[in-house]
């Protein structure tokens, strides 16, 4: 008796002769014939389009140049990437409690959420900050607030991202006054500091100082850690925000290559060596729905980069040429609508982000379309890591899509718009007059304004959105902050400025001020102001009062 799939199978086609497989079905829309970010697709690849492909120059083995194929010879097979789950909600001591579940659970590296008040340089007790005290991340207002917020979790054996632009030098600061005071080798201590204020400017918004100044902040972190914290990743440049406000693939890669193309203008100006600080630049890219698109763009992305280190740069340092990426997947791509439908997706954004050969990994829970993850939701997110890295298989074999021509094909174009991304900006004057005149912020608005038509059109299948929709929606257990954490932490605050030496803490702060008029190197003031219990607000202003506060400009 024949299989049960074998008596349904409509059999082999026929040269010539259609059938009902051509035939389109509405019930059942057919693709749309281009990536996610409007790539047009062939129905099949074959070798003819790679005619001009060179294995050698564009593929190479990976751990070489230019690491198309990924930037270690044995990827997972030697270590697995980090699981790196971004957490931080209301208080020091509310986080401090879900980081080290998290770590019980097997996370392998620690990702700090920050709240609005923390990322704009506002205590948690100024006018602007209240109603968003703890609410999209932790309120760190002082040493005092990090000190909690790693109790019981030894910084020395334990690598931390800490999402951070605008005040990432006082939480960096902070961050090592802790770790001296358990005792770490500050030599050896890992982890990442995001201190990519471009994109804020392209995408986020989350900006204090005007972006020149705002850069000199940047490079006196390159150039402090350089000689504090060797082994610290001093950047971590964002194509992940741009790609959440709408940017297609290719811009994504395009203008975060961009940003670091500044960044390494910016501290070659001030005097560094290129080979001494962009070891330790790092990247930070989406991973979205669309498989094929993503799994190309990571690899357009590396070799992009190793080309433009070495023939641009002139680094003959390797690991400057090597990109090295954390991926987080796609928030914009959840829906509050069937939320249990953002597992699946989930899911296949992380896979893309493991099959492209990431570094770090956070994976998005299914309930942050509605409010930050509950503990159930993100056990499950670090589980969808754990059980690609140990049950899928896909991580035993390096770049095991290589050669594949669709893959290849759409890597080549992925690179070929990015480049072109680059040259644009370069025509202008550079990433900073791109960002000045409005001319990347109307690039990504153009993008996703295309892109919400063709879903407005039904051009593109959201499912449980504009297609697949149910009329029954059970509630799910949502995160819900507490109100009263405000006050809360605002005594604890008021209470830390009372017990402090208040003349040491105002001489601290003085010299960040002097400092920043002088040019000096801000880090060893920013760091002793954070020792004197100066809080970030307090330390922030004192940059205000030299730098100013920047003004958006619109992109009309």
């Amino acid at each position: 008796m024949p299989h049960p799939d074998e008596r349904t199978s409509p059999g082999p086609r026929r040269a010539g002769v259609a059938d009902s497989r051509d035939t389109p079905n509405p019930a059942f829309p057919p693709s749309s014939g281009t990536t996610l970010s409007g790539i047009p697709l062939k129905t099949v690849y074959t070798p003819e389009d790679l005619s001009d492909f060179d294995s050698q120059s564009s593929l190479g083995s990976p751990g070489e140049f230019p690491y198309t194929r990924g930037i270690y010879s044995t990827m997972y097979r030697g270590k697995l990437w980090t699981m790196r789950q971004y957490a931080g909600f209301g208080t020091a001591n509310q986080s401090n409690a879900r980081y080290r579940y998290l770590l019980a659970q097997g996370q392998t590296g620690l990702s700090v959420a920050f709240d609005l008040p923390t990322q704009m340089g506002f205590d948690s007790d100024h006018l602007r900050a209240r109603g968003e005290v703890g609410k999209v991340g932790v309120a760190i207002c002082s040493l005092e607030d990090m000190q909690t917020l790693f109790a019981g979790i030894p910084l020395a054996r334990v690598s931390t991202s800490m999402t951070i632009n605008s005040t990432a030098a006082i939480l960096l600061a902070l961050y090592v006054a802790v770790a001296r005071q358990q005792g770490a080798d500050l030599e050896k201590l890992s982890g990442t500091v995001q201190n990519d204020i471009l994109k804020e400017y392209i995408a986020r918004g989350t900006y204090i100082y005007p972006p020149r100044p705002a850069m000199r902040i940047v490079t006196d972190v390159f150039a402090w850690c350089k000689q504090e914290l060797p082994n610290w990743v001093t950047i971590s440049i964002s194509g992940y925000h741009i790609r959440e406000a709408g940017s297609t693939a290719a811009q994504e890669v395009g203008f975060a290559l961009a940003d670091g193309i500044a960044y390494v203008d910016a501290a070659m100006a001030a005097g560094l060596r290129v080979d001494d600080f962009a070891p330790r630049l790092s990247f930070f890219f989406n991973a979205h729905n669309d498989l094929l698109e993503e799994i190309a763009k990571y690899r357009a992305a590396r070799r992009l980069w190793a080309r433009l280190m070495r023939d641009r740069f002139g680094a003959s340092d390797a690991r400057s040429m090597m990109l090295r990426f954390h991926a987080q997947t796609a928030g914009s791509s959840l829906t509050a609508q069937q939320p249990e439908n953002n597992i699946v997706r989930v899911a296949i954004q992380a896979l893309a982000a493991v099959l492209g050969g990431c570094q770090s990994l956070h994976a998005n829970a299914l309930d942050e379309a509605l409010a930050l993850p509950t503990e159930e939701s993100a056990r499950l997110a670090l589980r969808t890591q754990q059980i690609l890295a140990h049950e899928s298989g896909v991580a035993n074999t390096v770049d095991p899509v290589g050669g594949s021509y669709a893959i290849e094909h759409l890597t080549d174009e992925i690179e070929a718009g990015a480049r072109a991304c680059i040259e644009r900006i370069d025509a202008l004057g550079g990433m900073l007059r791109a960002i000045e005149t409005g001319y990347v912020q109307r690039e990504i608005q153009k993008a996703a304004y295309e892109y919400q038509q063709s879903v407005e059109r039904n051009e593109r299948i959201i499912v449980g959105v504009n297609r697949y929709r149910t009329e029954r929606h059970e509630p799910i257990p949502i995160l819900r902050i507490d109100p009263d954490i405000e006050q809360e932490q605002i005594e604890r605050l008021r209470a830390l400025r009372t017990r402090r030496d208040t003349s040491r803490a105002a001489k601290a702060i003085a010299e960040v001020e002097s400092r920043a008029r002088s040019g000096e190197n801000l880090m060893p003031a920013i760091l002793a102001a954070v020792e004197a219990y100066a809080t970030v607000g307090e330390i922030s202003d004192a940059m205000r009062r030299v730098f100013g506060e920047h003004q958006e400009t619109l992109a009309l």
